[in-house]
């Protein structure tokens, strides 16, 4: 086992009801003022009155206007006005633009640089303020990881700042508030934590610890899914989706994801196609190309979801599971195509120029892809 190093949140709090930790939490770290972060989706379910109720004293102040994949100049609009107001805390509520947007503003609070500037690796070395995050979605996992991804409108392209001053102080997941997700977001972000697990497993990073993290993410992910789409109220469900994104973040916050997640990134910076959609429209073309070079690995999934018999061979259980991920993504209505999303293949090329400068990402695939390869994999996916 090769030395690795275990990042997470610095406490974590699930199950159902979780969410009633909040204000012990608050009080603990020592929080008086704080500004609570989410979108309008949440704040229309009912979620944001639902927490705001749960709290002795309002907010000092709420964004509750976090756009999907935010821009770099929404989250400096953000800062601003947080600098205005006394505030010593921030807590997130919601899926994985609101959370990224609070640990970018936690994080830079007290940094007069450009946000441009924080893009890459270990470019933020402190944060000035602490951070609670709720998530409301079963999908990113972004509650454990060191990452928050922001869209650059200069490059069209979604870019990471990676650092451990981003790992939130505490996560809360609760998986009662994820029952208003709507559908859609639902089947996105439920593929979306379902390629975290995947990539994770793949990965030139893994360990036996991620190993054992994505292996059950992916059993949880897999059974659960198509049964919070169809019926939103199923708690069992819920809470299974929440503990597998969970348990698929932590796999991936350490491990790292690879191509499936580079060649989505152009995607959705260019084409503002969702996170999770562009993942699981990826992740099929990806896999294939994958294959040969972590088929034990994928076997071994194969036989963790019952997608095969004992008697199949290594490639015949490979194809069975590439097989039923795509039936699973169908099931839950996540188109097959990028021609769904009126994105020509014209412009192919150019994005596979943009995935192949996200090295980031790259170098943990197991298989190192030309830029030839990538813009094959994309034509696959048209």
């Amino acid at each position: 086992m090769n030395i690795s190093e275990f990042k997470t949140a610095g406490k974590l709090i699930t199950g159902l009801g979780a969410i009633k930790a909040l204000q012990p939490e608050i009080e603990r770290l020592g929080i008086k003022d704080f500004a609570i972060v989410t979108d309008k989706g949440v704040s229309n379910s009912g979620l944001l009155e639902q927490v705001l109720s749960l709290l002795p004293i309002p907010p000092a102040l709420i964004f509750d206007d976090i756009p999907p994949e935010p821009e770099v100049g929404v989250i400096e609009e953000k800062l601003q006005l947080l600098r205005k107001k006394d505030i010593n805390g921030v807590v997130a509520l919601g899926g994985g633009s609101a959370i990224d947007s609070a640990k970018v503003l936690a994080a830079t609070y007290g940094y007069d640089g450009s946000l441009y500037d924080l893009f890459g690796e270990n470019t933020l070395t402190s944060r000035t303020l602490p951070l609670i995050v709720i998530p409301t979605t079963a999908g990113t996992g972004s509650e454990v990881t060191n990452i928050a991804i922001l869209s650059d409108p200069q490059s069209q392209m979604k870019k990471g700042i990676v650092s451990h001053c981003l790992l939130p102080d505490v996560a809360i997941v609760a998986p009662e508030m994820t029952k208003t997700c709507p559908k859609g977001i639902t089947a996105a972000s439920g593929i979306d934590a379902f390629v975290h697990a995947l990539e994770a497993y793949v990965s030139v990073n893994a360990s036996p610890i991620t190993d054992a993290l994505a292996e059950k993410a992916l059993k949880l992910i897999y059974n659960s899914l198509l049964h919070a789409y169809n019926n939103g109220e199923n708690l069992s469900a819920r809470e299974d989706m929440a503990t597998g994104s969970l348990m698929a973040g932590l796999a991936f916050g350490n491990a790292g994801v690879g191509a499936v997640h580079a060649l989505a990134y152009p995607l959705g910076g260019r084409f503002h196609l969702s996170h999770g959609m562009s993942n699981a429209v990826m992740l099929p073309h990806v896999l294939k190309v994958n294959a040969p070079f972590c088929a034990d690995k994928l076997y071994s999934v194969a036989k963790l979801l019952k997608v095969c018999e004992r008697h199949h061979s290594k490639d015949e259980a490979i194809k069975l599971l590439l097989a039923a991920i795509e039936k699973l993504c169908r099931d839950v209505d996540i188109p097959a195509s990028l021609t769904h999303f009126d994105i020509p293949p014209s412009c192919v090329g150019e994005l596979a120029i943009e995935a192949s400068k996200v090295t980031r990402l790259l170098r943990n695939n197991p298989k190192q892809l030309t830029i030839e390869e990538i813009e094959d994999i994309y034509r696959l996916a048209f």
